[in-house]
């Protein structure tokens, strides 16, 4: 075993190297100076008979609930999070636990994985350009926090077809907006996709308002399905059978986390991340022999086949 985490350890190290600089548009940033919302403005949304303000939807410590009745009560570091360094989990996450591309789904994670994760960027083990502020949250919050709001997300079903995967050599013209996330460029127009995935919200306004049921597309270049398929069988050696820790269909086996039908740019990141060495937790550099000999192109069909298939 000792032999196994040091070769690991050495495949991370390899892939360090190899991945010193990763792509702008699996990490996208919103740029400074957006204009910033009208906090009076009134909002609602399809399907619920609430409102708030554009205020109450950007209020990090008490984010709207579109739908009380479709999930069951949240606890407290979930709906409203801790003053003043644990924001709320369901401003990022949503109360559905669907999350955004920016962010990640939790819904149906195993309650072990999802505390492990927090301990991890608590004690300095995540180490990725997005570490600020999970850190920040991580080692504020309480092991009986963390633990709810673990055990919250992971008894919610993932919503399938939240992320609907469209393989497409040209896609929207896009550009990075308020939260990190991505909206198609008001003036329209095409660009070659190449080698990269762009996610675009179902429906722009109801992401801005974080209504949980509207997801969002992500385009993938043609064929990175087929290939990701082959690839996540084990790829004739390339890698290895991603169902030996993922699961049957990769919905997950015990305390592994399952991929499929997740934010396919979220898995990009943390196959990038993880190549690159910024996630050295316990179990992640496991990860290594995984990771070692995959290219970008790899990597984006490995996410193209994961989000694709049903949670």
């Amino acid at each position: 075993m000792k032999s196994l985490v040091v070769l690991c350890a050495l495949a991370l190290l390899s892939g360090a190297a190899r991945a010193a600089e990763l792509p702008s548009w699996a990490y996208p940033v919103a740029p400074q100076g957006l204009p910033k919302p009208d906090p009076a403005k009134v909002v609602r949304v399809e399907g619920s008979d609430k409102q708030f303000t554009e205020g109450q939807i950007d209020d990090a410590f008490n984010p709207p609930d579109w739908f009380p009745g479709e999930h069951p009560a949240m606890p407290p570091v979930v709906a409203r999070g801790i003053k003043p360094a644990v924001l709320a989990c369901d401003r990022c996450h949503l109360p559905s636990g669907s999350g955004h591309p920016e962010s990640s789904s939790l819904a149906a994670l195993p309650v072990a994985y999802m505390v492990r994760q927090m301990d991890d960027y608590a004690a300095g083990r995540h180490t990725g350009p997005r570490k600020g502020l999970m850190t920040q949250i991580a080692k504020a919050l309480s092991p009986q926090d963390n633990k709810a709001s673990a055990e919250y997300y992971a008894a919610l079903p993932l919503q399938a077809g939240y992320i609907k995967v469209v393989e497409k050599a040209a896609v929207p013209k896009s550009y990075v907006g308020e939260g990190n996330m991505r909206f198609a460029d008001p003036k329209g127009g095409t660009e070659p996709l190449g080698q990269r995935i762009i996610e675009l919200p179902q429906n722009e306004e109801q992401a801005r308002a974080r209504n949980p049921h509207f997801g969002f597309v992500a385009y993938v270049p043609p064929g990175s399905i087929a290939k990701g398929e082959k690839l996540a069988m084990g790829g004739n050696g390339k890698t290895i059978a991603c169902a030996t820790c993922h699961g049957e269909g990769l919905k997950g086996l015990g305390p592994v986390p399952s991929l499929a039908g997740r934010s396919a740019i979220f898995i990009v990141r943390q196959l990038m991340d993880m190549q690159a060495g910024r996630r050295t937790g316990e179990w992640t550099i496991l990860h290594g022999r995984v990771n070692a000999k995959l290219d970008s192109g790899d990597i984006i069909a490995l996410a193209a086949y994961a989000a694709s298939r049903k949670p």
